[in-house]
């Protein structure tokens, strides 16, 4: 099977073309002999099967980010039939020079212009047939996002897998230094890639003078962000319900008369365990793809870059930057991705305050418990307002880290952004885009439900003498470090479990106040007064994660002792603002 690279800089479209050429069909493996986790797909062309590894955006192969560190090592650890480099057609002055560095390190190329939609509103012309025959490679002039120039896309893809030859590695000693590539890459432009003289005012010029506005452009950014939260509200708790009453349809109506003929400890467990566990976080996929859905919405239209450069002064007081702004937004998908994204910073001080902030980002694990409980405190006007003040909260309690740390691990790197301009993001592309992330999440959740039900179930069920079980014994144990905080019994053997993954947090609730997932809050919301549960929301948001992150951390900083003191802190810090919050609402009573 042929093997080819798809290479191109950062936010040129080049995940919207994998994904166009491939139907979302990827899988995401650790690549032989290096410790990196790259997506690939295999489709069919030209008669043949090929692989089509994504590797990440890169600006220079002689950079000295870890990105470009990564493509590197791929490109020397293995040979491939062919390499698809995609490029802006808008900004190939920039761009070029890395079509020239891939050229002349051996690799059958084929270079992919796109954005041609964009291109051809700005007044930009490009002759692909004469830039073809001065690199000496094929050219394609398409737009990923409209399938614009596809038949052309598709028979150069073919001619590509079709060629005879044996696969080859890279040969990065030939490549030429960044600035002796701009040079070339000057003069094999020449005549075949015209700028207009005066490029025409577009929407996106007249929308960032608000939203990039010095004073106005923040507080509107967290206005939208507000709003995005009351639309998942909205859209998403009509859904919940109906998935959430449908669930226990079928435990009333299917699991419990087919399981009737088993031992009752049996069916305790697989029905107020296993199944109270997995129902409860089943119910939330709605939220969570609403959520994703609005996210990617955000993401796409390139408003995510644009929050970016608006807080970039403010991280860097912090010793952070605007990249650390986006990975931080990046971890309230999963903030597993958002620290392997810190691999774009140079300087590894910087790298490690930022993943030291990402963890208090509102991942999407924790954001079911939130809504849940914010749900059956508040009326549904207020819980979107609640949701949005913890959110706010994990910035606040991010930007107070990265401040306590910015002596220790503060960087010097430059910070170059690219702001691109407005675009309507497909719809088709954020529902797949949300699916993938909905799926990605249960999938994630699914390893550890089973495993985390089970255990809670036993630790209620297995007496621990006088009458107790073993959770509550557990609980008890820790009643002098969580009675301060208002945090119960109950509550404080979801937090350890919790710990694990946040997706066993709401299962276990279930499982040990016995109840199904329609019942829980009915039971929290008797049980539990409102500065309780707050305290134990923002206990929840501060505090460790989970295991997969802590994991995530010691595999990039490459020390277990930095991801300790991660852990030390943000638990220290939680117990701290929830003993604040608890305390001072019972001094104000």
């Amino acid at each position: 099977m042929k093997r080819f690279a798809l290479l191109g800089l950062p936010n040129t479209g080049k995940s919207t073309l994998f994904n166009r050429l491939t139907g979302m069909s990827q899988r995401v493996g650790n690549w032989p002999g290096l410790t990196v986790d790259l997506i690939s797909s295999r489709l069919l062309l030209g008669g043949r099967m090929v692989e089509l590894i994504d590797l990440p955006g890169v600006n220079d192969l002689t950079g000295y980010s870890d990105d470009e560190a990564v493509v590197r090592d791929v490109l020397l650890a293995s040979a491939f039939d062919g390499a698809v480099l995609v490029l802006n057609a808008c900004q190939l002055d920039r761009q070029l020079p890395l079509a020239l560095q891939v050229i002349a390190s051996g690799l059958r190329c084929l270079i992919v212009l796109n954005m041609a939609d964009e291109a051809r509103l700005l007044g930009v012309s490009v002759d692909a047939g004469a830039l073809a025959a001065k690199l000496g490679a094929p050219v394609v002039l398409v737009s990923a996002k409209r399938m614009e120039g596809w038949p052309r896309l598709n028979a150069a893809l073919n001619q590509l897998a079709g060629f005879e030859g044996s696969a080859v590695r890279a040969g990065l000693e030939r490549v030429p230094e960044s600035r002796q590539a701009i040079d070339q890459a000057r003069a094999a432009l020449d005549g075949c890639w015209r700028l207009p003289p005066v490029l025409p005012t577009l929407l996106t010029e007249k929308v960032d003078r608000w939203l990039l506005h010095p004073w106005l452009g923040l507080p509107l950014f967290f206005v939208f962000m507000a709003l995005l939260f009351n639309l998942t509200y909205q859209i998403g708790t009509p859904l919940q319900d109906g998935v959430g009453g449908w669930l226990d349809w079928i435990k009333d109506q299917a699991l419990t008369p087919a399981l009737s003929a088993l031992p009752a400890m049996l069916q305790s467990l697989l029905l107020d365990g296993v199944w109270q566990g997995v129902a409860t976080v089943l119910t939330f996929a709605p939220i969570l793809f609403v959520f994703f859905v609005l996210m990617a919405m955000v993401e796409d239209s390139g408003y995510l870059a644009r929050a970016a450069f608006l807080t970039d002064a403010m991280m860097a007081r912090l010793g952070l930057d605007g990249r650390g702004f986006v990975m931080q937004l990046m971890g309230f998908g999963c903030n597993v991705p958002a620290i392997l994204g810190t691999r774009v910073m140079r300087e590894r001080r910087q790298r490690l305050l930022t993943m030291l902030v990402i963890p208090f980002s509102l991942c999407s694990a924790r954001l079911q418990v939130v809504v849940f409980f914010a749900g059956i405190l508040f009326s549904k006007s207020q819980a979107p307002w609640v949701v949005s003040v913890l959110y706010l909260l994990t910035f606040v309690v991010a930007v107070f880290t990265a401040w306590v740390f910015k002596r220790r691990y503060r960087g010097d790197e430059a910070f170059l952004l690219e702001v691109p301009p407005y675009r309507l993001p497909g719809a088709r592309h954020m529902l797949t885009r949300a699916a993938g992330e909905v799926s990605a999440f249960l999938r994630l959740a699914s390893t550890f439900i089973l495993a985390g039900v089970v255990m809670v179930w036993l630790l209620t069920h297995i007496p621990a003498g006088h009458g107790q079980t073993l959770a509550y014994a557990l609980g008890e144990a820790l009643s002098p470090v969580l009675d301060p905080i208002g945090i119960r019994a109950e509550l404080a053997v979801a937090l350890l479990f919790g710990f694990i993954a946040k997706e066993i947090l709401l299962g276990s609730l279930a499982v040990i106040y016995g109840v199904s997932e329609s019942g829980l809050g009915g039971v929290l919301a008797h049980q539990l007064d409102w500065a309780s549960v707050m305290s134990f929301l923002i206990f929840t948001l501060v505090y460790v994660p989970c295991l997969s992150t802590v994991a995530a951390m010691h595999r990039e900083s490459k020390s277990w002792r930095f991801a300790a003191m991660s852990v030390a802190w943000s638990v220290l810090l939680a117990w701290l603002l929830s003993f604040a919050f608890y305390q001072g609402v019972h001094l104000a009573r």
